[in-house]
């Protein structure tokens, strides 16, 4: 390891050695970030996020951050795309009532009730105002994340508890638009009563 990559790290908070990954950076001050913007988006908000706060967070150099990400928007993309993977991956559990209800209350509870649901709700205001993030956000984290949405339906589909010719892309609307609309837009809270409801109310529209 070189001089510059041990320095990523400040002593006080390095532990143990580390090696850079295949992108240059070290996966352990990588994760060090994203896990102190999404206390701190929580804490502060969007507006008194600084890259300075993330770095004395984060226990990394400033300048390592700059040398990795451009902006914070950037890095609450790069940290929002890996909890979107780690939380929102529909589990398969053979049957689709059971699939579609665990995942519809995992995203109610990851918008309202998380650190990275409130990055999302961040970066979709800040995306109002800004073409360019909101492009980014939509081709780059929520794209990937509705291909995920859609697993529950093609597994359905592949078992015959769905239609072949179901369209997946109105079914994904049908049960997860309800949830971001209140979330997003009413306030209201999500309970589990109400996604199970979602639930019951599209196999009784579309299961054969």
């Amino acid at each position: 390891m070189t001089d510059q990559a041990s320095s990523d790290i400040r002593p006080d908070t390095a532990g143990a050695r580390h090696s850079g990954n295949r992108y240059g950076r070290s996966e352990q001050a990588r994760r060090a970030v994203l896990t102190a913007v999404d206390d701190l988006l929580v804490e502060v908000g969007f507006a008194a996020l600084t890259i300075e706060g993330i770095a004395t967070r984060a226990g990394v150099a400033k300048q390592t951050i700059y040398r990795w990400w451009p902006s914070k928007v950037d890095i609450l993309l790069d940290a929002l795309g890996d909890d979107l993977a780690e939380h929102l991956t529909p589990a398969e559990h053979g049957d689709l009532e059971q699939d579609l209800s665990a995942h519809l209350a995992a995203v109610a509870e990851f918008l309202t009730e998380s650190d990275a649901g409130a990055m999302l709700r961040a970066l979709t205001g800040v995306a109002l105002h800004d073409t360019a993030i909101a492009e980014r956000l939509r081709t780059e984290h929520l794209a990937r994340q509705r291909e995920r949405d859609r697993l529950p339906l093609r597994r359905a589909v592949s078992r015959g508890e769905l239609p072949a010719q179901l369209d997946l892309d109105s079914a994904v609307d049908q049960l997860l638009g309800p949830i971001y609309y209140r979330v997003l837009v009413t306030g209201q809270p999500v309970p589990r009563a109400f996604t199970e409801d979602l639930v019951r109310e599209f196999l009784a529209r579309h299961r054969d």
